[in-house]
């Protein structure tokens, strides 16, 4: 049968928010108590007085979590260049048998020009093109035939030179999209490779996206 105590940490794990919050003292524990209360009562099918939750908060440590952010924080010291791209496309076709002859011709388009900038990310079901917007008429003439399912514009783009390290570091990503999240960023998309990582945001959203990587990297 789980504890009191057992039930308050997964619930608050669930939330990485929060616990973090929690940690840098944002959070009042009593009022976190009460908001968390109905479940922890639920979960363990008997009445818990707030008392009990609060007391579970209390106890839970945060060593692990913070030796983590500690290694990541370190990690983020050591981002390396930040490069910045505006006036980007976004398109998302429907995967079919004829779309990778499609995207050769693209990618052979793109080799022509040092200014044309392109990303292709193939999933299961849809591929995603993100593209300069130079290249859209070549997209749109290229792919005419092909199931375009989503597509925006005035986009922009900051890839992020990572350090070899993070491959060894759980949490880095998260670190950095948390900062994005707290400021009620919406991305539009996230590129990945071994050691680089490319965030794309609405134009508008730029200026602000790039104070606060600059920021982690000064912090």
């Amino acid at each position: 049968m789980k504890t009191i105590q057992e039930v308050v940490e997964s619930t608050i794990r669930k939330t990485p928010f929060i616990e973090e919050a929690l940690n840098e003292k944002l959070i009042n524990v009593s009022s976190l108590a009460r908001i968390i209360l109905p479940e922890v009562s639920e979960t363990l099918k008997k009445d818990v007085k707030v008392g009990a939750v609060m007391m579970a908060i209390n106890r839970l440590s945060p060593a692990s979590e913070l030796r983590i952010r500690k290694n990541i924080k370190r990690l983020a010291l050591d981002l390396g260049d930040v490069i910045v791209r505006s006036d980007l496309c976004d398109f998302t076709f429907k995967n079919t048998p004829s779309l990778l002859k499609e995207i050769a011709k693209i990618l052979t388009k793109s080799a022509e020009n040092s200014d044309y900038f392109l990303t292709v990310s193939q999933g299961i079901f849809e591929t995603n093109i993100v593209t300069s917007k130079n290249l859209r008429p070549y997209v749109e003439e290229i792919f005419e035939n092909e199931t375009l399912t989503h597509s925006m514009l005035e986009l922009a783009s900051i890839t992020i030179k990572l350090p070899k390290e993070n491959l060894e570091q759980s949490g880095i990503y998260y670190f950095i999209l948390k900062q994005l999240a707290w400021a009620d960023i919406p991305l539009q998309e996230i590129i990945s490779t071994t050691n680089e990582m490319t965030i794309v945001v609405k134009d508008q959203d730029i200026n602000q996206t790039f104070a606060i990587l600059m920021d982690m990297k000064l912090s």
